[in-house]
């Protein structure tokens, strides 16, 4: 596997060295250039799924030929094993994030938040993950939940087998037995169920380790590749994929093995969590920005409001903007918090803002049209939009819109990196607000 092309949100990638010093441009050969732009062009959205156009864009910048890359980070790999790592645009404190390892930290932090991220004990501490792409985390992350699941106990069932055996067992399959056995008359060639670890679920992460072993650079992913298909050598590997992940069925008994098999599928059938439609050969491991922030910043905005007496309620879906002559247009607010008679409303919104009052701070019309409604429905002056810090906004004064009908909008920018301490300092923000309104 190739080292992987690193880019962040917003960044562009040109082919012409002539201008690869100019603005924010990472320059690569033009084959390369060539393959990628052919996979935004044979990427076209279906039922259902997402477009390439959300998250990569062919233009012309400055007469020069430039993809850009926006809102989705993740993983692209192409055909021919070009690979594009795009990571997200992350501000922090000190500008030191020399071969972007606080980046992948905190992304991979925010991912855990996620509810449908099949990975929840990812421990990155023993891992050099500044010197891993995206690619090698998530076989370590797959690795790391191999590893507890073999803890755990691989479970076995009863599977159906045939043979040609010197006793009988189970039932006689009549023709094969007549067929195979004229002149072996000590021999039943029978079917009978087996109770061994030979399941699907089982031979199907034989097969995953195995294709992650050929395919890993990483020394210590390879390493625990090895130690764990030990466990594994009394299972056969799978050799049809698609009839193995048919068989599979996730109850409670089997629950243990629902994010195994989920990255599996990731990994043998060249899926990905987020829905495209192309071909099999090129693959994407993108995650949306949007729903990434608002997942992370909801998670830990629990742990901080809840032990202080607040209820907090993600994507909220009582209201809806017209009940005539039907519920149509839902309201869905990202985080609604209720303390006592208080209503709160925090929206998020992964964008980057600009210090000048004039231009609204890059606030669109849009979004303060969406949070008007919510202060109305929701019969609430309280409203708050949380966008990510960065450079230009910090150490700005404190942004504030209230409009005649006693509607109140705070602006307020979550440093991630310290993202504990910001949510802390927010809720004493809001307490305030709200003694100010109740007291004077």
């Amino acid at each position: 596997m190739t080292k992987p092309v690193e880019v962040k949100e917003f960044q562009s990638i040109i082919y012409d060295k002539m201008f690869a010093n100019e603005g924010d441009y990472k320059c690569i050969e033009k084959k390369q250039f060539d393959a990628l732009a052919m996979f935004i062009r044979e990427y076209t959205a279906g039922d259902g799924n997402a477009d390439v156009y959300d998250f990569m864009r062919l233009s012309r910048k400055r007469h020069v030929d430039a993809i850009t890359f926006r809102n989705y980070v993740g993983l692209i790999q192409l055909e021919n094993g070009f690979q594009v790592q795009v990571l997200p645009k992350i501000d922090f404190t000190e500008n030191d994030d020399v071969g972007n390892g606080k980046t992948k930290r905190v992304f991979f932090k925010m991912l855990r938040s996620m509810k449908d991220f099949p990975c929840k004990m990812f421990n990155d501490a023993s891992l050099r993950v500044d010197r891993m792409n995206l690619y090698e985390i998530f076989i370590n992350m797959y690795i790391q939940e191999v590893r507890s699941l073999v803890k755990r106990g691989l479970k076995s069932g009863y599977i159906s087998q045939e043979d040609n055996l010197n006793f009988f067992k189970g039932k006689l399959l009549t023709g094969q037995h007549i067929r195979l056995n004229t002149v072996h008359k000590e021999r039943f060639y029978v079917s009978y169920d087996e109770y061994h670890q030979n399941r699907p679920e089982n031979k199907l992460i034989k097969a995953t380790l195995e294709k992650l072993q050929k395919i890993t650079t990483s020394a210590e992913n390879s390493k625990e590749i090895r130690q764990l298909l030990m466990s594994f050598e009394m299972i056969d590997s799978s050799s049809s994929f698609e009839k193995d992940f048919s068989r599979v069925v996730i109850d409670r008994n089997t629950k243990d093995y629902e994010n195994v098999m989920r990255w599996s599928k990731v990994f043998l059938m060249n899926e990905s969590f987020t829905p495209f439609s192309g071909n099999t050969t090129s693959r994407a491991l993108l995650f949306p920005m949007e729903s990434v922030y608002e997942s992370y910043v909801a998670s830990e905005l629990k742990k901080i409001f809840v032990p202080d007496g607040w209820k907090v309620s993600c994507q909220d879906r009582r209201y809806y903007l017209f009940s005539n002559p039907r519920n149509q247009f839902a309201l869905r607010p990202d985080i609604v918090i209720k303390k006592g008679v208080n209503t709160i409303i925090l929206d998020t919104k992964w964008k980057e803002l600009i210090r000048d009052e004039r231009k609204n701070y890059g606030i669109s019309s849009e979004d303060m049209y969406q949070m008007y409604a919510y202060s109305k429905k929701y019969k609430t002056p309280y409203i708050w939009l949380l966008y990510p810090i960065n450079k230009e906004m910090r150490g700005a004064a404190p942004i504030r819109f209230k409009s005649d009908d006693n509607t109140i909008v705070n602006v307020h920018c979550v440093d991630i990196e310290n993202i504990s301490m910001d949510l802390d300092m927010l809720k004493n923000r809001i307490n305030n607000e709200v003694e100010e309104e109740i007291y004077g």
